[in-house]
């Protein structure tokens, strides 16, 4: 099984790490790998600030509704910011998760 996405396989099933020839790539490989670690590492926080929300909408919690959208749509507009997801995913999730929220409210 290959680790990351520098490994090779060949013929046999055996996986050899690709290594780069010159020091800029080297130093490519590492900052993807840097980025690759943070940008999971956020997405994970956004899914699981957004199951928050969508698990107080579906049990009908409206003190917790309504405490919950704010820090989650500010966490999606930061994500957009650092390019984890894309602006019009961003403004999708955004307009969903509002107009369920108000919803719950009513």
């Amino acid at each position: 099984m290959p680790e990351n996405d520098t490994d090779q396989c060949f013929a046999d099933g055996v996986y050899e790490k690709k290594m780069p020839s010159h020091k800029s790539s080297e130093k490519r490989m590492k900052q993807e790998a840097v980025r690759r670690q943070r940008n999971r590492s956020h997405s994970s926080t956004l899914r699981t600030q957004i199951k928050k929300l969508r698990t107080a909408i579906t049990e009908g919690d409206a003190a917790k509704t309504t405490e919950l959208l704010t820090p989650t749509t500010s966490l999606i507009d930061k994500s957009v910011q650092k390019g984890v997801i894309h602006r019009n995913a961003a403004a999708r999730y955004k307009s969903r998760l509002t107009r369920q929220a108000t919803k719950v409210g009513d």
